[in-house]
């Protein structure tokens, strides 16, 4: 993987960003989806499983919450780390190392006996991921002209919306028929096609070379790594913990926000730094990746929620509730096939826009489901959702990067990731928050209603306390017919904690389109 070394730290600026193009593009799109695709995949696909490897390493469910946080804090840290890691090693040398480490790091965790072995290896495994898709977003926004992005972020956007769909329900397929350890040795064989693939096809552009004088910026990787571990412990626990009423969240917090200040300050007064925080002087970069924020804690939201409600409330198994979310999937790759035919003809404010109207539909249809519902009734909000998903993410990302240079892509990917993860975390926090509290709002809201005043009430406990009378003495049935409307009561009052989150969901995305009005048009479009 020897490669030219570059004699100066910086590339000098060219407003031609066609001057540095493979001769076809395509090729870098191989080594690429199929990288992203294993990493995107491996960050849901073991959700299904954690109960099984709780119970092989016979830890708590709290316990093994680390298999899940450990791989995004690993991630995390070096996501934003990859323009600087790329200056030091060259970007492709980089990548394909990252793939290596990915790929080694599935098998050891595959391999892992107990917890603690299980938490490194998916510290390794995220440490080697967190370079992926950044690095793959960069490559194919490069390899590709301005005027045909819009096809390749559709190809993109295939991989990043439709793994983390597909990852539950394969991860469940594996593990009922399978062990769950496959579920990560089957990232072995395609990491390994990934790697070589990636250091034959790849095209390596003079700006992307390894350089020389760079140093490692050790404080500024000390902040990000404080900040993004308590941020992400913070959002973990802080429900359980009943957030700012424990003393430990709050200092949790303190010192994420302290260090999270203390990496912006590094990065801007200091030299030879991780980040370079100049991209954010991009107006479109900033809207852009505001917009993305929110669909992804959107997106991740409704995908810790949704099979939660089919399991604890429809009685779906962990495959069938993977199943019945399948249409999101299919509604996905239409849109991508959709956004690959019309990206670079269409507005893509206007294309993003249909999306999010689509995705706030969805929401709202969701929202009014009820116990008596059909699969069919989960199967088409959730193509709607899909078909959303696809015609808003691949436009958007086009248009926050629509006026970043090449040189400055690597950085502003690494940037903009860094924080659609920590969107996903906060998404994935926040619902779990408003689950239950809306829960305990419905409830308090409706107990009053279960007492000897209410005809409906008295009823019902009547009717069962006569079917029950022929188990057991009149006196407990009654008790037990009181306690099963109460059951009642708690089971609506969750429905209507996951409808109130899912319409709160659609009203989100109906509240981010007037923001695409704050783009700014480039001369090629305008023109």
């Amino acid at each position: 993987m020897s490669e030219e070394v570059l004699k100066d730290n910086s590339v000098s600026q060219t407003d031609d960003d066609n001057k540095y193009l493979p001769e076809n593009p395509w090729i870098s799109a191989i080594p690429t989806m199929l990288a992203v695709f294993i990493y995107v995949l491996d960050g849901t696909i073991a959700n299904v499983a954690l109960p099984h490897m709780a119970g092989s390493f016979s830890a708590t469910r709290d316990e093994s919450i680390w298999i899940l946080t450990s791989y995004l804090i690993a991630s995390g840290v070096i996501i934003p780390s990859v323009d600087f890691f790329s200056k030091l090693f060259g970007r492709k040398n980089f990548y394909v190392i990252s793939i290596l480490i990915f790929t080694i790091a599935s098998m050891l965790c595959g391999m892992a006996q107990n917890l603690g072995q299980m938490v490194i290896f998916r510290v390794l495994q995220g440490a080697g991921g967190g370079g992926i898709l950044p690095i793959s977003q960069a490559i194919m926004m490069e390899s590709f002209p301005k005027e045909k992005r819009g096809t390749a972020m559709a190809i993109f956007g295939m991989g990043i919306i439709v793994a983390p769909i597909v990852g539950p329900v394969l991860g469940g397929w594996i593990t009922d028929n399978w062990t769950w350890p496959w579920i990560f040795y089957i990232n072995v064989p395609f990491g390994c096609l990934a790697a070589v693939l990636s250091q034959k096809l790849l095209f390596n552009p003079p700006y992307s070379l390894r350089q020389k004088n760079v140093k490692i910026d050790g404080l500024g990787f000390f902040f990000l790594a404080v900040w993004l571990l308590c941020l992400q412990v913070f959002f973990d626990k802080g429900n359980n913990a009943d957030w700012f009423n424990a003393t430990w969240i709050c200092w949790l917090f303190g010192v994420s926000c302290v260090s999270g200040i203390c990496f912006f300050i590094s990065q801007i007064v200091r030299k030879n730094t991780l980040v370079d925080l100049s991209v954010f002087k991009d107006k479109n970069f900033v809207i852009g990746t505001f917009i993305q924020v929110i669909m992804q804690a959107v997106l991740y939201a409704s995908l810790a929620i949704l099979p939660q409600f089919l399991q604890s409330m429809m009685g779906y198994t962990a495959f069938l509730s993977g199943f019945s979310m399948m249409p999101r999937g299919v509604g996905c790759m239409t849109a991508t096939v959709i956004c690959a035919f019309i990206a670079d003809k269409v507005d893509k404010r206007i294309l993003t826009a249909v999306g999010l109207f689509l995705l706030g539909v969805a929401g709202i249809i969701l929202g009014f489901l009820n116990l008596q519902i059909s699969n069919i009734n989960i199967m088409i909000p959730n193509f709607i959702m899909g078909l959303g998903m696809g015609l808003s993410f691949v436009p958007i990302i086009n248009l926050s990067m629509e006026t970043i240079s090449n040189v400055q892509m690597t950085n502003a990917t690494g940037l903009q990731n860094l924080l659609k993860n920590i969107g996903s975390a906060i998404g994935t926090s926040l619902v779990a928050t408003m689950i239950t509290r809306f829960g305990q709002m419905h409830q308090f809201m409706m107990v009053g209603k279960l007492n000897d005043l209410n005809p409906v009430f008295v009823e019902r406990v009547q009717t069962t306390t006569a079917a029950l009378s022929q188990y057991t003495h009149v006196t407990v049935a009654k008790h037990m017919a009181e306690y099963s409307q109460y059951g009642t009561l708690l089971k609506q009052s969750s429905l209507w904690a996951f409808m109130d989150s899912f319409r709160i969901f659609g009203v989100l995305c109906f509240m981010l389109i007037p923001l695409l009005l704050l783009f700014k048009r480039n001369n090629a479009e305008q023109k």
